[in-house]
């Protein structure tokens, strides 16, 4: 088993949820239909915290991700969420075990 785990962590600004999750929604969907090595890209919402959102994604390589940061779907993203946004932070590591495989 092999890929590229990247797990994003935004703290929004109070009340930005809606309009954050319209852009993150948008740029998670295109990315598992446009690039062939996005394998997963989940959006989730912790329980009771209304400002933050977690996300979950796999590519095939380190490449495929830095592939994925220069898509027009994810500078968009990118800028237009940037004032929704009041801290972000970014773990990656190597995929070593698919449970569901």
């Amino acid at each position: 088993m092999n890929g590229y785990v990247v797990i994003v962590e935004f703290r929004l600004q109070p009340g930005a949820l809606p309009a954050f999750r319209r852009l993150v929604d948008a740029n998670a969907r295109a990315s598992v239909r446009e690039e062939p090595g996005c394998r997963r890209f989940d959006v989730v919402e912790p329980a009771d915290e209304a400002d933050r959102v977690l996300l979950y994604e796999i590519y095939a390589d380190r490449a495929a991700f830095e592939a994925h940061m220069r898509t027009g779907h994810y500078r968009s993203f990118d800028a237009d969420s940037a004032g929704l946004v009041a801290a972000k932070s970014v773990i990656t590591g190597a995929l070593v075990c698919e449970g569901s495989a």
